[in-house]
């Protein structure tokens, strides 16, 4: 049996990472990860095994950020200036960046899928996780690609 500790350190890096590419906000992430481990500490007594444990948490991290679209929706807030056409350096933190803006810009169902497949699961977990079909996955996920593609390419971030 793995414990809680080791169920944490592995799968809290990747959690927040798909928390950042549907908040864009580093302190917003950090608090959805914590909001997933605290219900996933309740929850793991009850866990059955009935599917992978990281679709179990991916699931859990993924509703909770759903949730707080839907309150952020429903809260006025105001714009921050954003100019994409900035210059940007040739670092790699700065394109991840971009890259999780980008992300934070496309529908719901495609920041879950290309988090997700980001962080290596299977497309048949992802399937699990969203309740779509493994071929649907697939067909997403090169779409998605394209969609992010074409944004690094309109930014001169290929080269």
């Amino acid at each position: 049996m793995t414990t809680f500790e080791e169920i944490y350190n592995f799968y809290s890096p990747q959690i927040f990472r798909v928390c950042l590419g549907y908040t864009n906000d580093p302190d917003q992430a950090k608090d959805l990860v914590q909001e997933t481990f605290i219900a996933v500490w309740k929850g793991l007594p009850g866990f059955r095994n009935q599917s992978h444990i990281s679709t179990w948490i991916f699931r859990i991290a993924t509703n909770h950020c759903l949730r707080a679209i839907e309150v952020a929706k429903r809260m006025p807030s105001a714009e921050l200036p954003f100019n994409l056409a900035e210059t940007w350096e040739e670092s790699k933190e700065e394109k991840l960046i971009f890259l999780y803006r980008c992300i934070a810009e496309l529908d719901e169902t495609d920041r879950i899928i290309i988090s997700l497949e980001l962080e290596g699961l299977p497309q048949a977990e992802i399937a699990l996780v969203v309740g779509l079909s493994s071929g649907n996955i697939r067909v997403k996920i090169h779409r998605i690609k394209e969609k992010l593609s074409q944004k690094f390419k309109a930014h001169g971030q290929f080269r």
